[in-house]
């Protein structure tokens, strides 16, 4: 996912552990980065029901009071904001009978409620599960291929925000999300 989202000339990639293999993040620099784009996609492995060490120290860090949030904080207002991520579990792991007792968007609430406070239109996650076995099943290409569509429609305004709101994950119903042709982002 890394890979092709790289390939795209209209998306920003960082790999925070690359950039910041001491944990010293650049605020400045990061908020800059925020300040230039319209669309925020955190992508990364789902670890222990939340982000990576690295992306709750970007977190706590750079979506500071005044920029992020506050009285004056209105920098990310408007922007619309997922998360992309992989999850070792299996999809049926992931609900109130299952074995982690929670769908994923439930436990991506803090991500979704960092949105809100912040003036963010949040979307469901773009989530593969099982992503151990990916590989060996054959879903890998479809996955990738389904997210590349994505982030196009994202960066095109052709994602109907009202529709993907209601979904679990973005990538339950892509085709009845992104529309065809250009139109205004709703």
């Amino acid at each position: 996912m890394f890979k092709a989202a790289k390939e795209l000339d209209f998306v920003t990639v960082v790999d925070l552990y690359g950039e910041y293999p001491n944990f010293k993040i650049d605020i400045d620099k990061e908020q800059q980065r925020l300040n230039a784009h319209d669309i925020v996609v955190f992508q990364f492995p789902f670890y222990w029901y939340s982000t990576p060490a690295i992306l709750k120290e970007w977190q706590d860090l750079v979506l500071e009071y005044g920029f992020a949030y506050g009285s004056e904080g209105t920098a990310l207002h408007g922007k619309t904001f997922m998360c992309a991520l992989t999850a070792g579990g299996a999809e049926k792991a992931y609900r109130a009978q299952g074995y982690n007792h929670f769908t994923i968007r439930e436990l991506l609430q803090p991500l979704e409620q960092t949105a809100n406070l912040t003036g963010m239109k949040y979307l469901p996650p773009f989530a593969l599960f099982a992503s151990r076995t990916a590989v060996e099943e054959g879903r890998v290409q479809q996955h990738v291929g389904d997210y590349v569509a994505l982030l196009t429609a994202l960066h095109q305004g052709r994602v109907d925000l009202s529709k993907a709101s209601e979904l679990q994950r973005i990538n339950d119903d892509l085709e009845a999300v992104i529309a065809s042709t250009t139109e205004e982002n709703k």
